[in-house]
Parts: structure tokens; C-alpha cells; sequence
């Protein structure tokens, strides 16, 4: 039986970098606080790092796939240099309202629908129930309504800066040191079991 691996699904736009609308310029990439210390922490503690992202600035002709690629290879090379390794990238280039006719459609894969998730476990052999999805939008945790995946949502409302809320599919933090901090309580209480 092939071995199956946990994974970290993780939005890009405002999880690994900062949200600049329809960002397609490396110039203009900017990490987002934590990021690349939290992605290291994923690692760490085994997850393989799996982006999934929709960019419908494809489909509404605001940039090209190839120009979109261009920035993808860029990031993942940038991120390897600093010994982040991404498993896989996924991205959804569609829209039912297009400006581009060959984009234009009702797809399986633009988030809230869940088609690169299973794409992804499928190619990569992931668990969903040992995974996690990581988002700053309620459709990037779509999948942890229908799986066992635990998601968590980045909320940057300061009003429930240093909080954790658990909803039904996932936990609201608000910024990655909140993530890394649930893990790492999460990973000391299953040692804690396994020990006792």
C-alpha cells in the first residue's frame, strides 16, 4: 500500500504574500508577516507545502497564464533558495463571467469547489485527515467541509488579535504566529499521550 503523507493546502494572495490585487509582477511580491518562518515550521513538522490559488486575473485579461507562471517559478525558486520546498502548485485560471472566452466557465476547480484539492491528493498521495488548509477567505477551507482536514482562516481584524475561535470546519487566527502556536500545542499534547 502506498504511503500516504499529511499536507498543508495553503491559499497564496494573502497567506504567503501580501494581497495586491491581481498581483502578477515579481516586483511586486511582498511576503506577508511570518510567512516564511510559519511555511518553515509546516515543514518541519512534516507537512508537504501545497498551493492552491485561484487567479481570475488570468480569465478577466488583466495578465496571461505564462505571465503568471513567470511569477509562480520565481516564488518557488526564491522560496527553495531559503529551504522551503513547495510540493505542488495548483491554480484555477477560470471565471463564469470572463473577459476571455477560453476561460469562461462554471469549472470544478475555482475554489469554493474543491477540485485541486482532490487533484492534489491525488498526485501527491495526501491524507486529508492528517492535513490542514490554510486561507484569509472562508472558500480557500472549502475542502475541510468534506474531509477531514482542520482549517485555519487568517483574520487580521485586531479585534480578535490573539484569540483562536473554533468554527465547525476551522480555527480563526490572526497571523501566522497563531498558527504556528495551535501546532505547536497541538504536537505537544500528542506527545504527551503517546508518552504516558
Amino acid at each position: 500500500m502506498e504511503k500516504t503523507h499529511k499536507a498543508a493546502f495553503l491559499d497564496r494572495d494573502g497567506v504567503i504574500n501580501v494581497d495586491k490585487d491581481y498581483l502578477y509582477r515579481i516586483e511586486d511580491f511582498e511576503y506577508e508577516k511570518g510567512a516564511l518562518k510559519g511555511l518553515q515550521a509546516l515543514q518541519d513538522a512534516g507537512y508537504l507545502l501545497v498551493i492552491i490559488t485561484n487567479q481570475s486575473g488570468i480569465a478577466r485579461g488583466y495578465y496571461t497564464e505564462e505571465d503568471y507562471k513567470t511569477l509562480e517559478e520565481w516564488m518557488l525558486a526564491d522560496l527553495s533558495k531559503r529551504g522551503i520546498h513547495i510540493a505542488g502548485c495548483y491554480y484555477c485560471p477560470h471565471h463564469p463571467q470572463a473577459a476571455i472566452v477560453k476561460y469562461r466557465k462554471d469549472c470544478s476547480c475555482r475554489k469554493p469547489k474543491t477540485g485541486l484539492f482532490y487533484q492534489a491528493a491525488w498526485e501527491l498521495s495526501i491524507d486529508f485527515n492528517e492535513s490542514i488548509a490554510i486561507g484569509d477567505k472562508e472558500r480557500d477551507l472549502s475542502i475541510c467541509l468534506e474531509t477531514g482536514t482542520k482549517g485555519f482562516l487568517l483574520c487580521k481584524d485586531k479585534t480578535v488579535k490573539g484569540t483562536v475561535q473554533e468554527t465547525d470546519a476551522s480555527f480563526t487566527v490572526t497571523d501566522w504566529e497563531g498558527i504556528c502556536s495551535f501546532l505547536c500545542d497541538a504536537n505537544s499534547h500528542s506527545e504527551t499521550a503517546s508518552g504516558s
